[in-house]
């Protein structure tokens, strides 16, 4: 497993989101309104559209091409639509406000 500095938390807007890119898979980190951090690979699974550039509401975010939703803590697809992608551990440091996410591998 590999734990990478990805960015300060002051980086990130509330339900906004940052991208970045490991290996050959872009992760996007959203910070949604309760100040939680989630790290979700930045591809939905139906036509692959950037969630980055989607809506964040409570815990999921909507697919900006087809408005499937997708729960950012498990990164499952709501019903009545299928499927799932790769999510990754966040954490913060809490005295320097950096962000850690760990990949497998």
């Amino acid at each position: 497993m590999n734990r990478l500095r990805i960015g300060h938390l002051a980086d990130i807007d509330e339900k906004g989101a940052r991208t970045f890119t490991v290996l050959d898979t872009e992760i996007a980190v959203f910070k949604l309104s309760d100040g939680t951090l989630h790290a979700v690979e930045n591809r939905c699974p139906h036509k692959g559209g950037r969630l980055s550039e989607g809506m964040v509401c409570g815990t999921a975010v909507h697919c900006p091409l087809h408005d499937w939703k997708i729960d950012l803590r498990s990164g499952k697809v709501h019903e009545p639509d299928d499927g799932c992608l790769n999510t990754y551990k966040t954490e913060v440091d809490d005295h320097s406000g950096e962000i850690y996410i760990t990949i497998a591998g």
